[in-house]
This record gives C-alpha cells, structure tokens and sequence, in this order.
C-alpha cells in the first residue's frame, strides 16, 4: 500500500484506460466470466487484480451481483450505476481487510511452481470450485505468470473456463497473449496494461522509497517502465552492481568484446546466473550503457548514465552505432527469452556469445 489516505484503484499509477474498463464492468454489474491482464512484469497487474476482486466484494459498496453469476447471496441490493457510490474498495470492511492480507478463502490466487504452473495445482482449483463460495460476493481465482502454465495444466484449466461455476471470476495475468493457447485466449476478455510513466516512477520511488527526484530518473530509465523492476534495483546496490556489470562484462570497451575467448563470456554469464532474481535489472542495465553509447554521438545531454559520462564518451568513440544497435538488439532478445521463462543460463549464455560476435 503506499499510504493509509490511498487505497483500491488509486493506488495503480499510468493505467488509466485499464482502470476505466474494469470500473465500467462494475458499474455495468457486467463482470466477464474470464479476463487477461497483460503487459510487461512489475507494472501493476496483480494489484489491480486484487483491487479489483475487493471492489466487487466490498461491504460498503454493495454492488447487485446477479450478472456475475445465477445464484446472487440474498441481500445485496442496489448498483454502483443507480447510487452515488464510488466503484473503489472501501479497504475498511471485513472483506477488504482479508482480500488485502490475503486471508479470504474466497479469493485464490495461483502462482508458478518453480519455473511454471502445473497440473496438479489446477487440479487443487478444480476441487475447490467444485464447492460454493464460502463467504464471498463473488469468488475470484487470479492466476499469476498464467504463460507459465504446462501443457496439461492449460488444457485442465480450459474445461473449467468452458464451464465456469456461478459467480466465479477468472483472472488470468501474463506478459504476453501470444503465449497463452488460442483456446483458452478465445475465453478471456483481455484487458492490456501500459508501462509505467517515468514520472509516475520517480513519484512513486519518492513516496515509497524516499529516493531523491534525480536518483529516482536515473532508475525509472533503466527500468523500462516496470515499477517492480525498479523497486529490486533500488533495494539492491544497484550502482555497485551496474560498476561490476560494465568492468567485469567488458562493456567499457564494447568493441573488444569480439576478441574475448569464448570461456571468458560463459564464465561471465555463469557469474550473471548466480543471482536469478537480479537477472533481468542487470540485462536493463547493460541495454542502457549501451544505449547511452548510441546517445552520446548525437545528444551527450540525454544519456542516462550522466555520473559516468567520460566512461560513457570514451567507449563511445570506440565503437559505431552499427555495433552498438546489434548488441542492442541481443539484449533485447535476450530480455524476451527471460521473460517467457526460456532456460536461464542457455538464455545467458547465447547472451554473452551473441553480445561477442564481430
């Protein structure tokens, strides 16, 4: 949370368009069965998925729930669309206070089991849909990283999604739909996330953090508009860390990365693999050294990285943009493979040997 005057909807920054579709199937009492938030990680997916689930819940609001399901609890009455209440979550009620903690046996969440979300886990979620909601509304199952679904768990989840128990809503999250079966995509309405704004980070940096406006527009553009993404370089010693990233992967001298042995790059890459939670902040740090060398020919003014500027002007001159947009590009692949759980230190590794091509 990121302050008590603050809760619900308002606590999710630059997501606007997302937020408006969600509050319309509240105040419409029109709630699809399934839907798919999608969007890069760290921008805010699973906190408007719990936002959410305590709007539709929330005892203070009381919306009328009989399109959510076919057999409504008795005494709900009245809509957020025919009264003056706020589709917001209260956050003060007994139902807010347990979707919040996390302690509602009506709100389930699912997250990956190690590297992905197998099938006994929706197999578990079959056994307990197959039961009433015990207290709730309207029950929610929210299914995190839903792209790391194994084959077998993805099609136990397509029946139930077929066939959805009352007042049960599905929410799935991924980073991409395009990973997802086409089945399963034909069930669900998609809602898309945005990055986050770098204002919005650098705001958010000095409310949660009270990191300094300057500092905070260094990381929110290293952070590609994840907000979780900055939080980890910002509780790490990120600077520390991007000094090590520069020296010990060769980046100074970019243009002689194509002569290190091939030993030295997977070593190097073993080294990056040690430390799988700080992975993907190290291949955005390296994406910007490497963009600031682009910068650097045309607008020295604009680079990120301005602590390091004669760094920055020396490995510059050393290489053409040419160079420098391919590694680019490796980078780029590499943060895909990352993001779509493809073998960490294989992913590293075609990294580094890419990165030390001519």
């Amino acid at each position: 949370m990121i302050s008590d005057s603050v809760h619900g909807f308002d606590q999710i920054f630059s997501q606007t368009q997302p937020l408006r579709t969600l509050k319309g199937f509240l105040q419409k009492d029109a709630i699809p069965h399934a839907l798919l938030f999608t969007g890069i990680a760290g921008i805010g997916k699973r906190m408007t998925a719990t936002a959410f689930a305590m709007a539709a819940n929330c005892l203070e609001t009381k919306p009328d729930i009989t399109s959510y399901g076919k057999n409504p609890p008795p005494g709900d009455k009245g809509t957020f669309a025919d009264s003056a209440v706020s589709p917001n979550p209260c956050e003060r009620c007994s139902s807010c206070k347990k979707i919040r903690s996390g302690n509602h046996p009506d709100i389930i969440f699912i997250e990956p089991d190690g590297a992905m979300i197998k099938i006994h886990q929706i197999r578990d979620l079959l056994g307990t849909l197959a039961l009433k909601p015990y207290e709730a509304r309207v029950r929610f199952v929210i299914i995190a990283e839903s792209h790391t679904m194994n084959p077998s768990a993805a099609n136990a989840l397509l029946k139930v999604l077929e066939e959805p128990p009352d007042r049960t809503i599905f929410i799935l999250t991924a980073t991409e739909a395009s990973t997802l079966l086409p089945t399963i995509l034909s069930r669900c309405r998609r809602v898309r996330f945005n990055p986050v704004s770098r204002p919005d980070i650098v705001r958010l940096l000095q409310i949660t953090r009270g990191i300094d406006p300057e500092q905070g527009k260094t990381l929110a553009a290293m952070a590609e508009g994840s907000f979780g993404r900055v939080l980890s370089m910002s509780r790490s010693n990120w600077g520390r860390r991007r000094k090590w990233l520069i020296i010990a992967g060769g980046l100074e001298n970019p243009h002689l990365l194509s002569g290190r042995s091939r030993s030295s790059l997977l070593a190097f890459s073993e080294e990056l693999a040690k430390s799988k939670s700080t992975v993907g902040d190290s291949i955005a740090v390296m994406k910007t050294w490497f963009r600031d060398l682009v910068v650097w020919k045309y607008a020295p003014g604009k680079i990120i990285n301005q602590d390091l500027a004669d760094q920055v002007r020396c490995a510059s001159a050393n290489s053409t943009v040419e160079a420098l947009l391919k590694k680019i590009e490796v980078l780029e692949q590499a943060q895909r493979d990352v993001a779509t759980n493809m073998n960490l230190r294989l992913s590293l590794d075609l990294l580094m040997l890419r990165l030390g091509e001519p």
